[in-house]
């Protein structure tokens, strides 16, 4: 009978643990809450990790000759027109790095996301700021070389930006003579979705970005600020001048975020994913060069 009773008694208890573990797992789900990110599950299955969240000796297990570690790199204070917040690349970056690690991609390392960088075409709006493109690219090439000394030689950097390409192609050219592959997200190649889906021309804060954050964020999008801004491109950075140089843009956006939705935006930002997790994937078995 005693036995019995124990027997009872911890069948109620596991009984109440799995109810409470549906419990909060419902709750979050309804409330929209995503669950932490488990590094401890992700060094133990082998996925993608945050290398943020590991201690130095599991961050020495993952990072290996053969592993591809992913840097996301988004703004955190540039503008987006009146209607996008200034961190919007960087919400965008972080997103993106969500989906790199749900994607569980073997032996990738998601570092963390930089938010500065070279960024001048936006200096004439309060709030944007920008490195030069030297300091843009040291950076970069530092971060790299850091961490590839502990064994990585295979790097992806998880790019939101146009301008930031400059300062990247000078890193990757750097690091390539010490035999470190670097290679990076360019927003510049046509995506036959985004030609599908987009109506109208421009690159900043336009439809498909607008329509992207509207996928990714939509809580930082204030669309009735919206409004058409396509004035005729000429060499040099936005500008809130009329008479000054550059592209002139009273809103700071260059396109029609008022034709943005969400369901543009979806298309366009699963496009991107799959093309991201391919080229991540490729970095994964492309040959790492001899140091010069």
């Amino acid at each position: 009978m005693h036995r019995r009773r124990i027997v009872l008694i911890l069948t109620a208890f596991a009984i109440a643990l799995s109810f409470a573990s549906y419990s909060r797992a419902q709750s979050a789900q309804a409330s929209g809450v995503q669950p932490a990110f488990d590094a401890q599950a992700a060094l133990r299955t082998q996925k993608a990790v945050l290398l943020e969240e590991l201690t130095w000796d599991e961050a020495e297990r993952v990072l290996t000759p053969d592993a591809v570690v992913v840097i996301p790199l988004g703004a955190e204070s540039k503008e987006h027109g009146r209607h996008l917040q200034l961190n919007n690349d960087f919400l965008m970056a972080e997103y993106l790095k969500r989906r790199v690690l749900a994607g569980g991609s073997r032996e990738v390392i998601v570092a963390p996301t930089i938010n500065y960088s070279y960024y001048p075409a936006f200096l004439d709006y309060p709030g944007s700021t920008s490195l030069s493109l030297e300091t843009a690219r040291a950076m970069i090439t530092d971060i790299v070389k850091s961490l590839a000394h502990y064994g990585p030689r295979r790097f992806y950097i998880l790019n939101t930006g146009i301008s930031t390409l400059a300062p990247l192609a000078k890193a990757a050219a750097d690091l390539a003579k010490d035999g470190i592959v670097l290679r990076y997200t360019d927003l510049t190649k046509e995506d036959p979705v985004e030609k599908r889906v987009r109506q109208s021309g421009g690159s900043h804060a336009d439809e498909i970005e607008t329509s992207m954050m509207l996928y990714i964020a939509p809580e930082s999008v204030q669309m009735k600020k919206a409004a058409r801004d396509f004035n005729p491109d000429h060499r040099g950075p936005l500008t809130r001048d009329p008479k000054g140089f550059g592209t002139y843009s009273p809103t700071g956006a260059w396109g029609d975020p008022t034709l943005a939705t969400r369901e543009k935006g979806q298309a366009v930002t699963e496009s991107l994913v799959t093309t991201i997790l391919e080229e991540i994937d490729d970095l994964r078995r492309a040959s790492v060069g001899p140091k010069e």
